[in-house]
């Protein structure tokens, strides 16, 4: 990361990714403004920090907000940010089959306030855009590269992939420093709601684990410090301005063999079941990391490792969190 400080507004920074971008990008002493979901409690406006708490008193600002809100961009804009990262989304696929206009009201009039923002921003350096491997559908070759087709399945990937396109559209018209972070799975410490740290929930509960379907989907898993460089990357290399770049570890593994190793890795003795095929699976993802790894990326933490490192953490938290 460049030395100099720079004046950093990190949206969806409460989140999993987020909070984890927001302490390095603190720990190499940058200004930042955090742009969290805002919630009311019994009628009044309570801010919470989930997982932020513990650096609050280092943030520069909090400010809580509907990200698609219609006063956003001019909230976000007077902090003058020079560096923005979009996180903020609505991320849970299930969510989408059953509330498919407020996820798309999310993700995409959520990135709309950011990239005006990015427009009324003469100090703006960088934006770096979040967009998704589900944009992708099911891999049409062994991996995913940034040529291939485009072909979402979800409600929530069709959003991400509107979002993605409307970020790149403001390029080429306005010329704005926009780089798209295309990020395959991802995993770690604080993630609550993707197949990782439900399996890993659930084994250290000693219930059984459900692999829907018949097991054999596939999935790139990244761990969560490796996203977080490429995060940083996308906002420092000036090759990365204008364009969609994977991030991915180029292995994939079926979700039933994934259910295995972590059984293994945890050291119990639990079922694994299987539950119906889910609505919109994605058959496989694997990443072709190349332009990534072109500009000096490369991920440092293998899947066995980052899996012993995501259990330790969730043995540590689980009376913390009120898990099983």
């Amino acid at each position: 990361m460049q030395s100099a400080a720079r004046r950093v507004l990190v949206t969806g920074a409460d989140g999993f990714i987020g909070s984890h971008l927001v302490e390095r990008l603190l720990d190499a002493g940058h200004e930042v403004a955090a742009v969290v979901r805002g919630t009311s409690v019994v009628g009044t406006s309570e801010l919470r920090l989930r997982n932020l708490a513990s650096v609050r008193g280092r943030l520069a600002a909090v400010l809580a907000m509907d990200i698609a809100g219609g006063d956003a961009t001019a909230r976000m804009a007077e902090f003058a940010p020079q560096w923005v990262f979009h996180l903020a989304a609505e991320a849970w696929v299930e969510r989408s089959f059953t509330q498919p206009a407020e996820v798309l009201r999310t993700n995409l009039g959520g990135t709309m306030a950011v990239l005006q923002l990015a427009r009324q921003s003469p100090g703006l350096e960088r934006l770096v855009v979040t967009s998704s491997s589900e944009i992708y559908g099911t891999a049409q070759a062994e991996r995913i590269d940034e040529r291939h087709p485009l072909d979402p399945t979800s409600p929530y990937a069709a959003s991400k992939l509107a979002a993605d396109r409307m970020a790149f559209a403001f390029v080429q018209t306005y010329g704005l420093p926009i780089a798209i972070v295309r990020p395959f799975n991802c995993y770690g410490p604080r993630h609550t709601y993707d197949v990782i740290p439900k399996f890993i929930t659930r084994a250290l509960a000693g219930q059984p684990l459900t692999v829907f379907g018949d097991g054999s989907q596939a999935r790139d898993f990244t761990y969560v410090d490796d996203m977080v460089d490429a995060f940083v990357l996308a906002a420092t290399h000036p090759e990365a301005v204008g364009r969609a770049i994977n991030f991915g570890s180029g292995e994939s593994i079926t979700i039933a063999a994934l259910a295995a190793r972590i059984v293994a890795l945890c050291g119990v003795d639990v079922a694994i079941e299987r539950g119906p095929a889910r609505a919109a699976e994605v058959a496989r993802l694997c990443c072709d990391a190349s332009v990534a790894r072109g500009l000096g990326w490369a991920p440092r933490v293998g899947l066995d490792d980052g899996l012993r490192r995501n259990i330790a953490w969730a043995r540590a938290h689980r009376r913390v969190e009120g898990r099983p």
